[in-house]
């Protein structure tokens, strides 16, 4: 995978696990739809995501600097 679309890829996904971990708007549209039972799993999926996604960025950024 290229570069650009690797890190891209990876801030991508970062900024929207971590909108869904730090605004209620999460908290609210399941709620809303009959979902909320769900809510207190959200964290068991969420936080390894957010991780995965920052590590995807971490190792495009080291293809970059080995490739300068």
């Amino acid at each position: 995978m290229e570069n650009r679309r690797l890190m891209a890829t990876g801030i991508v996904g970062f900024v929207v696990t971590a909108l869904c971990c730090f605004t209620p708007v999460l908290a609210v549209l399941p709620g809303a739809v009959g979902l909320s039972a769900v809510l207190g799993y959200l964290d068991y999926v969420l936080i390894p995501a957010m991780i995965l996604f920052l590590g995807i960025v971490a190792y495009a950024a080291y293809r970059r600097r080995r490739s300068a």
